[in-house]
């Protein structure tokens, strides 16, 4: 597993280096966040008995964990393709395993440094139960994994930044910002409620938000179960574009 550790020191020291823009400035963002929404709704609203702001910080944790994995994974890629330098990381002898999981830890270690830095720079706003931290930490690592897998397929099959960005600005973002960050779905009309259901995110950021406050709008054991498949199927889906070098080696 040498090949596996110096790509993931590659992949982290890449980030760590301007940690100013990939670490602190999504920290900042998703203050901004609490605070509009908060100092608008914090006082009237209330979601499953859970104060609005205590509500909105798991959401906001959870969303920037998975939309920075995603956004490490993928911009190291097209970068690399864009710059030619992917070369030199396809011609060592590392197995297009090694390689998965090296882009796919260092994202997710990524989502994870600024979901720690967004839960303490927030948490002071809201008290904060954590009724299952196992739950938690679970969710965390497993939807950065899949974010991360889906960064390292949107880096693959993008050629150029536009291409990249129209798949971040058209899938990512919707799928996230419609998740129930901001919002139980129990207030959609029902039809918008069974949509959400289709949303992986959703059970990633309902089964989260269940290890601080042990209440979600779906019981977490589905949550977890639709997190493992969609992790699963992401991750196969990588594997196999690694293996067959698409838009890689050809």
């Amino acid at each position: 597993m040498t090949g596996f550790r110096t790509l993931l020191y590659k992949e982290v020291l890449r980030f760590w280096k301007v940690s100013f823009q990939t670490v602190a400035a999504p920290v900042l963002t998703a203050l901004l966040y609490l605070l509009i929404f908060s100092h608008v709704l914090d006082a009237q609203v209330q979601v499953n008995g859970v104060r609005y702001a205590a509500f909105l910080i798991p959401g906001l944790v959870m969303m920037s964990v998975l939309q920075n994995a995603f956004a490490n994974s993928s911009s190291s890629l097209i970068q690399s393709k864009v710059t030619g330098s992917v070369v030199f990381v396809l011609l060592p002898p590392i197995s297009y395993v090694e390689f998965y999981l090296a882009y796919m830890v260092a994202a997710m270690l990524r989502g994870l440094m600024v979901g720690i830095g967004v839960l303490a720079v927030t948490g002071w706003f809201a008290p904060l139960n954590f009724v299952a931290p196992v739950w938690i930490l679970a969710f965390a690592m497993i939807g950065g994994g899949i974010m991360g897998s889906l960064g390292m397929v949107a880096g693959i099959w993008a050629d150029k930044f536009d291409q990249l960005a129209g798949f971040q600005n058209f899938l990512i973002m919707p799928l996230t910002m419609l998740s129930g960050v901001f919002y139980s779905i129990h207030s959609l009309p029902l039809f918008w409620q069974q949509v959400s259901h289709f949303n992986p995110v959703f059970y990633m950021i309902d089964g989260f938000r269940f290890g601080f406050f042990g209440v979600s709008d779906v019981p977490p054991g589905t949550s977890l179960a639709v997190v493992a498949v969609s992790f699963l199927v992401v991750a196969l889906t990588t594997l196999s574009m690694l293996r067959s070098g698409y838009k890689l080696r050809y």
